[in-house]
């Protein structure tokens, strides 16, 4: 995501005014990795995957996740970072590169790519396949300016399906997230709308970044630059149909991405804007409290 004027103020006039004590930082982020937007846990390796958004490299990098050295750092073949938003993983282990990034809603080459969990020791990787997409909903590119639904920049793999969480960027903003499912296959697919959220009127602080599942599939969380939204208590994948909490963080930054170590603890990455962030932290969601 490239930053607006409005979120590097809101950094400037917010930055001495939160506390952070309800985030541990671990460590700061390797400078090669100045603008990481998705950050995903491989329990196996004890490895944090992480990637870059529109202008930087086709690669993703394992970092150490006691430390934060990159450790591995592959180049993806056959593929272009037009917009990686975000990676996830299935239970065995492949990963899934997001190219969804979609600021102006015009694009008509949404993509993801899947990793094999085979290919993670490689210093080059083609994709396993790759799965193209569409929304249905979107009838012009792009919409009008009160119609920008159709951004994503974070998104989970769950029972072989995607669960994409839009960020709006609409004039007027009123927190509406879409939430699209797409079947783990290759090949076009027509994302379909399974329902909608809300996650509050101000842009700066609402607008979703990053998305993940917990381990056990009893959690989904979406991110913010100073807070989550958790989804809890829901049967199968009505994630929507359980509770929702808001749940603050005492810490504003451009805060890009999320994931699980476990089913309690969350690990989250922010890129550094006006000196601000570039770190990784650590939160426990016992440690968080609702938003009034």
């Amino acid at each position: 995501m490239k930053n607006s004027i409005s979120i590097v103020i809101a950094f400037i006039l917010l930055a001495c005014q939160n506390s952070s004590e309800t985030l541990t930082k671990l460590y700061g982020l390797p400078k090669k990795l100045k603008e990481v937007s998705g950050i995903v846990y491989a329990d196996k390796s004890n490895l944090f995957w992480a990637l870059e958004d529109s202008g930087n490299d086709n690669k993703i990098y394992g970092l150490n996740a006691k430390n934060g050295v990159i450790e591995k750092s592959i180049t993806i073949e056959n593929a272009s970072n037009i917009d990686w938003e975000d990676i996830t993983k299935d239970q065995a282990g492949n990963l899934y590169i997001g190219d969804f990034g979609n600021n102006d809603n015009d694009r008509k080459d949404l993509c993801i790519y899947k990793i094999d969990k085979n290919s993670l020791n490689k210093e080059n990787a083609d994709p396993s396949y790759k799965i193209s997409f569409s929304y249905p909903e979107q009838k012009e590119f792009p919409p009008k300016k009160t119609k920008l639904f159709f951004d994503v920049e974070g998104f989970f793999e769950h029972k072989n399906n995607f669960y994409l969480f839009t960020k709006n960027r609409s004039k007027g903003f009123d927190g509406t997230v879409l939430v699209y499912k797409i079947p783990n296959k290759a090949g076009f697919h027509q994302a379909v709308l399974i329902g909608k959220l809300n996650s509050g009127d101000n842009y700066n602080h609402c607008a979703i970044t990053s998305a993940t599942i917990s381990p056990d599939a009893s959690k989904v969380v979406l991110l913010t630059h100073d807070k989550i939204i958790l989804l809890d208590n829901f049967k199968r994948d009505n994630f929507l149909k359980g509770k929702q909490s808001l749940l603050k963080l005492n810490h504003f930054s451009q805060k890009e991405a999320v994931c699980f170590t476990n089913s309690e603890t969350l690990i989250i990455a922010d890129e550094k804007t006006n000196k601000i962030g570039g770190n990784v932290y650590e939160v426990s969601l016992s440690k968080l409290k609702s938003v009034p």
